[in-house]
């Protein structure tokens, strides 16, 4: 479980040494030991349902959590990487990441794409038969020396967030397994590559139930059962089972657990834990949201209608989605002085908390019983230690604020890193053309 009072040491101690200014009245942080929490579950987690010596790399979605410290961090940890751009493979690559630790996984992969992820030989996974066509040229009938899979769509349905939803009968991800000739297909892949020896589903993220996951990951199993059983031999040697756990933003309360999705696999799908497959996992979310909180200061109060309204400097450009999708993703959201201390005292007063963008639905919350919020306040936005501090929306040049790391251990003051500087004018120019 998240530790409130290690959060409320960390906001002090970012106070006293990064004050939100005028020119910074934003900042991100992240709890180290949270994260080391996480990444220790995970381990625990599978280490409790794998058979003895059954090979397991866990990787972070980097998607989740684009910050080269904080893979670095992560792979200290013993969690690699899985990429989705070359971007994303810049970054792990950055960290320090062996090519053994790194998955590459993307729809619109390009010939250099493919090229370059040969030439490293990190794994592979194929998304579909023109992108398998590519490799084939790549390759030129020689075996890739990194793990090359296929990636195949269960369509097992969907969960409450559409758009997070990747196992569809329509998602544009993956090979789609009831389609006409599909499995056929498949089946004809491996047998005439020998050196294809993996199979990938990611069934879903946010929203999915668990049941659905691991419907997923039995079709996926029983696929590969299939092809082994025509080679004659175990050709696909490993499953990467995806990630997707979702994350409870109702709550300090760390739920579902890894614990609880590994023991459901265990019942649903017996043969993915008998030492004969290899695994991979694609967590992303599920390791940092709970450890993240974005600070920013409350600049104005006013009223509208009747509904006070706080005005503060986190908005869309940090909230995308909770901006522009709040029923789907709601936040929490936690009220300080200026001093840092918590604002506890007083009757709860609904109220909206908005951002600095210049649209009217610029709201991180709506009609939220909260402290009465006034200038010079502080406001945290929970659980966003995943997507919220890396995945930027440039709405109004706003500059991206600084993420720092806190450890809070024993009951002195927490210790900050800096794990991203906090953007500066120059070079939020130069990223919108000034050097052109």
């Amino acid at each position: 479980m998240v530790s409130p009072t290690r959060r409320d040491r960390a906001v002090r101690a970012l106070l006293a040494r990064h004050p939100l200014t005028d020119h910074e009245p934003i900042a991100a942080l992240l709890d180290l030991q949270g994260v080391r929490d996480a990444a220790a579950e995970l381990r625990a987690a599978f280490d409790e349902v794998t058979a003895p010596e059954q090979p397991v790399l866990h990787t972070f979605a980097v998607k989740a959590g684009s910050l080269v410290p904080v893979l670095r961090l992560l792979d200290g940890f013993g969690i690699g990487c899985e990429v989705a751009s070359p971007g994303e493979l810049a970054l792990a690559r950055a960290a320090g990441l062996a090519p053994d630790r790194i998955v590459l996984d993307s729809p619109a992969k390009t010939p250099t794409e493919l090229a370059d992820a040969l030439a490293l030989g990190i794994a592979l996974n194929v998304d579909n038969p023109q992108e398998l066509a590519r490799l084939d040229a790549l390759t030129a009938g020689r075996p890739p020396a990194g793990p090359v899979g296929v990636r195949v769509n269960p369509q097992v349905g969907g969960g409450a967030i559409d758009a997070m939803s990747t196992a569809t009968a329509t998602s544009k991800f993956g090979v789609a397994l009831g389609d006409p000739g599909a499995r056929a297909w498949v089946l004809r892949a491996f047998a005439d590559r020998p050196w294809l020896t993996r199979l990938h589903c990611h069934v879903g993220s946010q929203g999915m139930p668990l049941e659905r996951m691991a419907a997923g990951v039995l079709a996926t199993w029983e696929l590969a059962e299939e092809i082994n059983a025509a080679a004659g031999r175990r050709q696909v040697d490993t499953l990467d089972i995806g990630g997707g756990l979702p994350v409870n933003f109702s709550s300090d309360a760390h739920t579902p657990s890894f614990h609880d999705y590994a023991r459901l696999l265990r019942r649903t799908v017996p043969g993915l834990f008998d030492g004969g497959y290899g695994l991979v996992t694609e967590f992303g979310r599920a390791l940092l949201a709970k450890s993240g909180f974005i600070l920013a200061r409350v600049e104005y109060t006013k009223s509208a209608g009747g509904r006070p309204i706080a005005v503060t400097h986190a908005g869309a450009q940090v909230a995308v989605r909770t901006v522009f999708v709040p029923e789907s993703w709601p936040l929490r959201v936690a009220a300080y002085r200026a001093d840092g201390s918590p604002k506890t005292d007083g009757p709860p007063v609904r109220q909206d908390v908005a951002g600095p963008c210049c649209f009217a639905g610029d709201l991180v919350a709506r009609d939220r019983p909260l402290p009465e919020l006034e200038p010079g306040d502080l406001v945290a936005l929970l659980d966003t230690g995943a997507y919220y501090f890396s995945n930027a929306f440039g709405y109004n040049a706003l500059p991206r604020p600084g993420v720092y790391g806190y450890s809070a251990d024993g009951d002195g003051p927490a210790v900050l890193t800096t794990l991203r500087r906090p953007q500066t004018m120059a070079e939020l120019v130069a990223e919108y053309g000034g050097d052109c």
